[in-house]
């Protein structure tokens, strides 16, 4: 299990996984985006050492899936940002630094309902940071 790099994606190693979290926020640069807001998917995978919680079945050694879950809601349903990008990224970073057991996060972020001429499932972005190459710590 390690953190080895490669195309800029993990390869191997535990991880906690939460998929399709939805949420209303106001992100994005037009002003009805900004006044009305729209619905965010989010995914996000955070790298992390599973193996004494799995051998001893106790909470305290994992995170809880809760504690990331209260970081995505605050981040998409508090300040609003113009860019998706930003939006991830300040989750990534509140991820990271909250929790210094997480050595990777990625984040994904579509907005389903978006104002494009055809048809789509949503359009957004996906970062990856990791611990000591995108932060001090």
């Amino acid at each position: 299990m390690g953190s080895t790099m490669e195309n800029g994606d993990m390869i191997g190693g535990d991880k906690l996984i939460l998929r399709g979290l939805k949420f209303h926020g106001f992100h994005g640069v037009k002003p009805e985006e900004r006044v009305l807001g729209q619905k965010f998917l989010i995914d996000v995978d955070a790298w992390m050492d599973l193996r004494a919680a799995g051998k001893s079945d106790q909470l305290s050694d994992t995170i809880s899936y809760t504690d990331i879950y209260r970081i995505v809601k605050e981040v998409v349903e508090g300040t609003p940002y113009n860019l998706l990008e930003s939006v991830a990224q300040q989750f990534a970073s509140s991820t990271l630094s909250k929790h210094s057991r997480i050595s990777a996060v990625r984040v994904k972020i579509g907005k389903p309902h978006v104002a494009v001429h055809g048809p789509l499932d949503s359009l957004g972005v996906e970062i990856l940071r990791r611990r000591g190459v995108d932060t001090l710590k």
